[in-house]
């Protein structure tokens, strides 16, 4: 495998994000899901103005992964107001680690996650919190492996179909 980098996305690369988070959404969940809920979650979640706003939020961070000039997938963490869900100030929050189903496999999830752990570290966090899909047996192995444990449930929108989340946690 080629050497991976993995750099913070700024404002000005919003197109290279934009159109990696619906490749790699896409790629995880069309399967699963109608092509209608698919569409109308891929327009609200990945439009450019969502996108920019999202990476001018102070509380937001995201990152790529790169093999060579392509990028192969990203992460993105939360902190303070910025978290979907339980915003304290002691934690830290993965709303997405997403990997092009052509590396999957190839421990690039996991140099994501490893980065997330890192900011978690540096910033003394008490534990990282995520959701993840109940039917996505994949990734709950993956946080799992990882020393996450399931703590709650909550409802995700996609398109107009309520799925549930595990939400999960890791005590730092």
């Amino acid at each position: 495998m080629n050497q991976i980098e993995i750099t913070e996305v700024s404002l000005d690369s919003f197109e290279i994000l934009q159109t990696l988070g619906r490749q790699t959404y896409t790629e995880t969940f069309a399967n699963s899901n109608t092509e209608a809920d698919m569409a109308r979650y891929l327009e609200e979640s990945f439009s450019a103005q969502k996108i920019k706003t999202e990476l001018a939020n102070p509380d937001s961070m995201f990152f790529i992964a790169w093999e060579n000039e392509n990028p192969i997938g990203y992460l993105k963490v939360n902190s303070g107001q910025a978290q979907t869900e339980l915003q304290d100030d002691s934690s830290l929050e993965i709303e997405r680690i997403y990997v092009k189903s052509s590396h999957y496999g190839k421990m690039i999830g996991q140099l994501l996650y490893n980065k997330a752990l890192d900011i978690a570290r540096l910033e003394n966090k008490a534990y990282l919190w995520l959701g993840v899909w109940e039917e996505n047996p994949r990734a709950i192995r993956f946080y799992e492996k990882n020393g996450f444990i399931a703590f709650d449930k909550h409802i995700f929108k996609m398109g107009n179909d309520e799925q549930t989340d595990i939400m999960m946690k890791k005590i730092l």
